[in-house]
């Protein structure tokens, strides 16, 4: 199935879409102020040793010092940069018996130290590091210091010994010399030879860099970071079904042009730069997909629509048949609208980037051959996710339980927040729900207080239905206390608030 892919450059903010069909299928967003660093190579220098703590404060250019436990030492690197001791492996086994040596053994103050960010600064403290360096690619982890073949846990046994030795083939060079080491990602378990070379050069090739950059480069220095979103574009995203990556900007066009030019030479055709006098997301009316993508219902072309709900545990999707009645018979309504539910689903899995548990819940349908229609249809939309999913088969509720990889938030997530009024329930309380709790909490408070006055500030539909239909209510309770209770309206509360002054 062809492919395209447009990017939205703003300096705030950059913004891609992968189109299928004339119709947006994936939406990746990337703040430029919630960029983090972890994953980020600094030439670090040892400012502060801390035998007390075995740490160390290393400075690599940011505002405060970053942290550096003796565990997230290379073991060899006593030998390498370390102080000259003669007596360090018996230093090391009579100081705490784990074969480890003491910080203070490893590094010095002053010492220029490679370190990876694993952890952002949080308020006051520094990152936390790491000078065993991990670079990810698309399929696999590269450890240029270390000689270990890995296969991710998660996938099958069966499959892990043969991965292994594919990927031993792979990545030995010419002599049987080895150079680094490598993890197969799980979202690899399916790739070819082709593909997973083409990732292994990418990760030399990065390493290549950053070594030559550390050997020129002052202490405190940036020497690679994280790849941006346009260039994981670039890595991630461009297949062989991809036609064309068009961006709007021109700087970031030549940008993206020289990182293709030194990584992925085969996408420098593919990229065009965008020079249209209307937006670029505008062309397939992306915005209004995104602004759908957020809400709760989905309405299927037949006159159907779907339910989402998202929680902390999973997701739940119900489909309806709405005002579909276009079919012979009840059956054939059902059917159809399920096999364009089971479409619309695996189209709002990728654009909602919804991850975890989903439980799909299809109109019931009777006859056998449906059933299994509607899941076949729904297992070749789901093939076309590049990420991983497991379905299952109907349950005796006839329920379909699913699974979808987490990769990055959802983009609910990305772009909203619970609402201040309802606190994320979706629902408040009616103005009249809310009149009755100030009621009883005005008597409360008068069998506690004895006040002058007993003033309610509330919103402007509470105090509407008090002053209206909840008058005779109120005069009742202010006869009852045997004080006045007076009323204010206040524009800023949301309806579920209120407040009781007493005067």
């Amino acid at each position: 199935m062809s492919q395209d892919i447009l990017i939205n450059w703003a300096p705030q903010e950059t913004r891609v879409a992968v189109i299928e069909q004339g119709a947006v299928q994936e939406v990746h967003l990337e703040r430029t102020l919630e960029r983090g660093l972890v994953g980020n190579v600094y030439l670090g220098k040892v400012s502060r040793v801390l035998p007390g703590m075995q740490s160390a404060f290393i400075d690599i250019g940011l505002e405060r010092a970053a942290f550096l436990h003796v565990a997230d030492l290379m073991p060899q690197i006593n030998a390498k940069h370390g102080p000259k001791d003669r007596n360090a492996t018996a230093s090391a086994a009579s100081s705490g018996g784990d074969g480890v040596l003491p910080i203070e053994r490893q590094v010095f103050e002053g010492q220029a130290l490679m370190v990876q960010v694993l952890k952002d600064p949080i308020g006051t403290k520094g990152a936390r590091l790491t000078a065993q360096i991990s670079i990810a690619g698309r399929l696999l982890v590269f450890l240029p210091q270390d000689n270990h073949i890995g296969v991710s846990q998660k996938i099958p046994g069966d499959l892990r010994e043969s991965l292994r030795q594919r990927l031993t083939t792979l990545t030995a060079l010419p002599g049987g010399q080895v150079s680094g080491g490598f993890i197969l990602r799980t979202n690899a378990e399916d790739s070819t030879d082709e593909e997973l070379a083409e990732d292994i050069a990418y990760l030399r090739k990065t390493w290549d860099r950053i070594r030559e950059a550390a050997s020129r480069q002052p202490p405190a220095s940036l020497l690679h970071q994280d790849l941006n979103l346009m260039q994981r574009v670039l890595r991630d995203l461009v297949g062989a079904q991809t036609q064309s990556i068009r961006i709007d900007s021109r700087e970031q066009f030549g940008l993206m042009q020289q990182f293709a030019t030194e990584f992925m030479p085969a996408t420098l055709k593919r990229l065009q730069h965008y020079s249209g006098e209307r937006p670029i997301f505008d062309l397939h009316n992306i915005d209004e997909e995104i602004a759908r993508a957020l809400s709760r219902r989905v309405d299927l072309k037949s006159g159907g629509y779907l339910v989402i709900d998202q929680t902390e545990a999973l997701t739940t999707v119900d489909v309806n048949t709405g005002g579909f009645v276009g079919a012979r018979n009840f059956d054939e309504t059902v059917f159809k609208t399920n096999l364009e539910a089971a479409q619309a689903i695996a189209r709002q899995l990728r654009l909602r980037n919804l991850g975890g548990i989903v439980i799909v819940d299809f109109i019931d349908m009777v006859r056998d051959e449906h059933r299994t229609a509607v899941l076949a249809e729904f297992r070749k939309q789901l093939a076309r996710d590049r990420v991983k999913t497991m379905l299952g088969d109907f349950s005796q509720l006839g329920l379909l339980e699913m699974t979808r990889k987490r990769t990055r938030e959802s983009l609910a997530h990305m772009l909203s927040e619970p609402c201040p009024a309802c606190e994320g329930k979706g629902v408040v309380k009616t103005a009249r729900s809310v009149c009755y709790d100030i009621l009883r909490e005005i008597l409360r408070e008068a069998r506690a207080f004895s006040p002058r006055e007993f003033r309610v500030v509330a919103s402007p539909q509470v105090v509407e239905l008090f002053l209206d239909e909840e008058s005779p209510h109120l005069a009742g309770l202010s006869d009852f206390i045997g004080k006045p209770i007076s009323l204010t309206s206040e524009s800023s509360m949301t309806q579920e608030q209120y407040d009781i002054v007493l005067l």
